[in-house]
């Protein structure tokens, strides 16, 4: 699977630990930045993760900034994305098992780098379950996004 990767400068320090976690489960990276620890603006990396998703570039991604809720708040304006901030690996599989969430959100400076390995590895590893139930309210997921745009 190609996982696309956005940090920024809040997030940098993760960077390396969360690559590693990406490629060794055997997953490719599409690093879409920042590459060093100049300040940044997140909004812009939560952009050009989803929007790998959105056109098929990407079937994941994850985005790393201080404390992971502008970057899970960014991603989330936009259609067709479901982004979690996880510090536990309940939520990083069950966000993936019941709501199909396609985007992993992580807080550098709230949890370590042993912690965001295994949160990748865990949101990596989930897969959706399908259930009738979780399909029914992605539905209304879905359906809430084109009403609140529309309005």
């Amino acid at each position: 699977m190609i996982v696309a990767l956005g940090t920024d400068h809040g997030g940098f320090l993760l960077k390396k630990p969360v690559i590693d976690a990406i490629t060794s489960s055997g997953n490719k990276l599409l690093d879409l930045g920042t590459f060093d620890e100049t300040p940044v603006d997140y909004p812009d990396f939560a952009r050009s993760v989803a929007e790998a998703i959105v056109t098929g570039k990407s079937l994941r991604g994850i985005l790393v900034c201080g404390s992971g809720v502008g970057a899970c708040v960014a991603a989330n304006k936009i259609a067709g994305i479901r982004a979690g901030l996880c510090h536990d690996t309940y939520s990083a599989h069950q966000g993936v098992e019941h709501d199909d969430m396609n985007i992993l959100c992580l807080g550098a400076r709230v949890i370590g780098p042993a912690l965001a390995v295994e949160l990748v590895r865990t949101f990596l590893g989930a897969r959706f379950s399908g259930a009738e139930r979780h399909r029914r309210r992605l539905e209304k997921v879905s359906a809430l996004e084109k009403i609140l745009c529309h309005e």
